[in-house]
Order: C-alpha cells, then sequence, then structure tokens
C-alpha cells in the first residue's frame, strides 16, 4: 500500500516538476546573479552584505565584481574582474583647497567617464564571458545602478528579474525608471547638498540642478551604455533608457530618520544601514584611552578615501592646536605613523574600527566628512557629529543631519584652530546630543533588520517571478503626462478659448451698441 502511494506520488511530480515554495512560501536554492562593474570599494560595502546573506540562507550567488570575498560562505561564488585597477584607494586633501559652485556638474562628467570605462571592462570581461557562456537560469539579478545601466542590456539577455542597487542617496535619473516623482521644492538633489529646508534660491538651483542632471543622463550616459551594449549583443537589444523601466526594485541605502521622509513607491526599498555589523573587541590600548576618558571622547575619521596625511601644514596644525586646548580625549584616523606636536590628549592610528568607537558610550563627538557609511554609523550609534564634505553625496548628508539637529558642518575652507574648536563645543550642547539620540531610536527600531528585509524581498521577487504587481505604470509615462501637464495644457487652452471668445463677443457687442446710439443720433 506505502509502495503503491510512493510509486503515485513520484509520478505526479515527474508530471507537474518540483514544488517551487516551502511551507513558508519560501524557494530555497535560488540562482542569484550579482553584477558590480563600478570600482568603488565604499560602494561594495553596501553590495556585500546583502549578497553574503543571501547565501548564508541557503541560495547559490555569483557574484562579478573587482572584490571578491577573502572567506566565502557555502553557495557564495566569486567571478573577479580582473585586468583594471580599482578606484584610486585615496584622495589628496589639496585638490579641494579651490572649489567652484558649479562643481557638481563637473562631477556629473567624471561619473558618467568612469561608467563608460567600467562598462566597457566588464562587457569584454572574460567574467561575463564566463557567465553568459554557463547559460544558467537566474532567479533574480541583483546589479548596481549608478553610472553602469550597461548591465540591463545583460540582464536583458539572461531574462531575469532585476532588483537595482543604489549605495547612496537615489540620483536624478534614478525617479521616472522606478514611477517616483521628482518634487525639487524639498527633496534635495543628491549633488548640490541641500537639505529639505531650502530657501527660495536653493529651490530653484535644486530645481535646476534635478532636471539639468537628469537631462545630462539621458544625453550622455544612455548613448554611451547603448553603443556598448549593442556593439556587444547586437543592435536588436532595446535601448538601456527603456531597459532601466523594467527594473522590479530598488534598494536604496537610506532610512528616513536620516535622509527625511520622502514619497516611495513599494518598489524603492530603503536598507540603510545595512553594512552594520554586531560590536566587535577593541584593541587593548584603545578600549583603556576609550574607557579612561572622563570629559569623553572626539574622534576624528575622514574615511578610507581621504587622507588625513595630506592636509596642509596650516590645517593640521589648527587642529592640533584646538586639540590640545580641549579637556576631552580625541582619537585621529591618522595615516602616518608620527604627528608633527602630538598633544598628549590625543591617540591616532592608520585604521581604526569606526562603527565599534562610535557606539562606545564615551564618544561624545564624531568629525567626519559626511560619507554615507559614516554618518550611517553616527545615526545609528547617537553621536553628534561635525561634518566636513569634499565631495559627492557628502554634502547632502552634511545637510541632512544638521538639518536634523544632530551636527553642525565646518566647511573644509573654513579649518582653522577657532573653527574647529567653535564646531565642537558647539556640538556638545545637550540639544546636539538629544536629537541623535532621537535619531538612533528611529534608525534602529524597524519591523525587521536591514538585512532581513533584503533578503525576504529578493525572495519575494523570484517566488513572484519579478514582482508584476510592484510595477507603477507611471514608469511608462512620459513627464509630462505624468505631472498632468497635457491636462494643465487642455485647461488652460479652454480658458484662453473661453476669455478670447468673450472678449470678442463683448467687443462686437459694445460695437453694435455704439453703432445703434450713433444711428439714433443721426435720425433724430
Amino acid at each position: 500500500m506505502l509502495a503503491t502511494a510512493l510509486i503515485w506520488i513520484a509520478a505526479l511530480l515527474a508530471v507537474i516538476g518540483p514544488l517551487p515554495l516551502t511551507v513558508d512560501g519560501r524557494r530555497h536554492n535560488l540562482k542569484i546573479l550579482g553584477l558590480f562593474p563600478h570600482p568603488g570599494i565604499s560602494h561594495f560595502h553596501f553590495f556585500h552584505p546583502i549578497l553574503r546573506g543571501l547565501a548564508e540562507r541557503g541560495h547559490d550567488v555569483t557574484v562579478v565584481s573587482h572584490f571578491p570575498d577573502k572567506s566565502p560562505p557555502v553557495g557564495y561564488t566569486d567571478i573577479p574582474l580582473t585586468g583594471k585597477e580599482t578606484l584610486a584607494n585615496s584622495v589628496d586633501l589639496k585638490v579641494f583647497e579651490n572649489r567652484r559652485f558649479y562643481n557638481h556638474f563637473l562631477e556629473f562628467f567624471l561619473l558618467y567617464e568612469w561608467g563608460k570605462e567600467a562598462c566597457n571592462h566588464t562587457l569584454r570581461s572574460e567574467a561575463l564571458y564566463k557567465v553568459m557562456r554557463q547559460k544558467v537560469r537566474y532567479d533574480v539579478i541583483l546589479l548596481e545602478q549608478f553610472n553602469s545601466d550597461c548591465m540591463m542590456g545583460v540582464a536583458h539577455m539572461l531574462q531575469a528579474p532585476v532588483i537595482g542597487l543604489s549605495s547612496c542617496a537615489m540620483m536624478p535619473w534614478h525617479y521616472e525608471r522606478m514611477g517616483m516623482p521628482i518634487i525639487p521644492s524639498y527633496i534635495p538633489a543628491l549633488f548640490l547638498g541641500q537639505s529639505e529646508d531650502m530657501s527660495l534660491g536653493g529651490r530653484i538651483a535644486n530645481w535646476i540642478s534635478f532636471h539639468a542632471l537628469n537631462l545630462m543622463y539621458n544625453v550622455f550616459s544612455i548613448p554611451a551604455a547603448d553603443a556598448l551594449v549593442q556593439y556587444k549583443f547586437g543592435h536588436d537589444v532595446p535601448s538601456v533608457g527603456e531597459l532601466v523601466k523594467e527594473t522590479t526594485l530598488m534598494f536604496v541605502n537610506q532610512h528616513f530618520s536620516l535622509s527625511g521622509a520622502k514619497p516611495l513607491p513599494p518598489s524603492v526599498i530603503e536598507l540603510g544601514g545595512v553594512h552594520i555589523q554586531k560590536a566587535k573587541p577593541l584593541d587593548v590600548d584603545l578600549q583603556k584611552f576609550l574607557d579612561n576618558a572622563d570629559n569623553g571622547v572626539v574622534f576624528i575619521s575622514w574615511g578610507s578615501m581621504i587622507k588625513a596625511e595630506t592636509l596642509p601644514v596650516a590645517k593640521r596644525d589648527a587642529i592640533v592646536r584646538a586639540v590640545k586646548r580641549l579637556k576631552q580625549r580625541v582619537i585621529w584616523k591618522w595615516e602616518n605613523e608620527t604627528l608633527a606636536n602630538k598633544p598628549d590628549n590625543m591617540y591616532i592610528s592608520k585604521w581604526l574600527p569606526q562603527r565599534d568607537i562610535l557606539c562606545h558610550p564615551n564618544v561624545k563627538v564624531f568629525m567626519t566628512h559626511a560619507g554615507l557609511m559614516g554618518s550611517s554609523e553616527a545615526a545609528y550609534c547617537g553621536v553628534p557629529v561635525v561634518a566636513t564634505p569634499m565631495y559627492g553625496d557628502q554634502f547632502l548628508n552634511a545637510a541632512a543631519m544638521k538639518q536634523r539637529g544632530m551636527g553642525v558642518v565646518l566647511n573644509y575652507e573654513d579649518i582653522d584652530e577657532n573653527t574647529v574648536l567653535k564646531a565642537i563645543k558647539k556640538v556638545l550642547e545637550k540639544q546636539y546630543y538629544d536629537n541623535a539620540k532621537m535619531i538612533s531610536y528611529a534608525y534602529k527600531h524597524r519591523p525587521n533588520t536591514a538585512l532581513d528585509t533584503a533578503i525576504w524581498w529578493v525572495e519575494y521577487v523570484a517566488n513572484t517571478e519579478g514582482a508584476p504587481l510592484l510595477k507603477s505604470s507611471s514608469t511608462y509615462m512620459s513627464r509630462f503626462v505624468y505631472y498632468s501637464l497635457d491636462v494643465y495644457t487642455v485647461l488652460g487652452l479652454v480658458v484662453l478659448t473661453s476669455v478670447v471668445t468673450w472678449g470678442l463677443l463683448m467687443r462686437k457687442l459694445k460695437t453694435a451698441t455704439r453703432n445703434r446710439g450713433t444711428t439714433k443720433v443721426k435720425s433724430n
């Protein structure tokens, strides 16, 4: 009897195929491909935890990138992009001495060149050739949407649903593809560096930046990507500008507690802080330095790319003199063994565990360049900041923290002994501490962790074969129709026609009345 039942079950499975879902509704052992052509390690810090997390949940994850995992979990397979150097891992601070108001437009062309190089290299790479040759049917493709939309051509050829990832706030050109409204009155453009609270002049500049950068992307970046993709796969491949509209979901490295509330469709998921891991033990000497700081600690770090040792002597000495006047202890990420005139209350090191230091209860101030990873960690740990933005989205992050009341902005050009001292003392005031802790509470308290949220959505997209119900029909509308400009045009024409018609009628009536009056006078 049992044998007969088993035979019937086997026959049924042979007809209908393997059951795609488990009891909890999840498909196990998904085939997932990650495509990350941009050679920037800070970007990959956002992607990597998601990719590892998926592998640790039992999925098969293949990753094409410049940054192979040093200890990959079971199911995580790297196909490294070789033959091209990653972006320069250090920035000389001298380049920020003479900045102009139009620098964000120059940065766009830098991204444009990076994008062309990354796309050209990846599309011609042995790594991509290997992926295409394997002819695996992937359930989901995760790829960065930054300046490398050429990867949408690869996804089109592989015929798999796409989840886009943005390691920073959404770019101006991301809004249309996700069916989101561009509202420059309170949503600041990434490159400009304003908060939600803008003056009239700020809103004008923001409007111009949003639409100009979006136009520049469509005029320069899309045709460049099309040329590369069609050279690789043939002229039958649709334009990248159309393919990006097929993006099922977008993971964004932001959270409303820090960047502000926005009208996000269900297809845009905030995952800010997904890179923040559990605390690790500190070095013994560093732990003692922190524990014994009775008056608190000021932590100075400008990230992995900006090297503090390249500071001009005048600015370096100004910071050192300011530190000597503080009663707090200071930890400075300094990329040299020695520091001239180093004060007794300062600890220096080439590398520091930023997240673990920030969450120590004695850390009272974080002097930062306002990179998004560091800003997220400051929000997570609830530490007030003195932000000195240098480039990219750092101005946006700095403005957001200032607007939230958890920090002040100290421009690089303004660094001297008194401004440094004034900025630190300002954020030591209780209101900044209270605001930082309020943001920290909102940043930490979520229905699920950022990583669990990411994994849930990846599995959802796979289980629904692209989550078609998430897609807004507005994605395929022109901006003219999306903002009802066609309706306004018709209504305007109706009003104009009515006004003109009434004007002509009144004119004729007035003329007729005048003529009638003239006729009566002549008769008399």
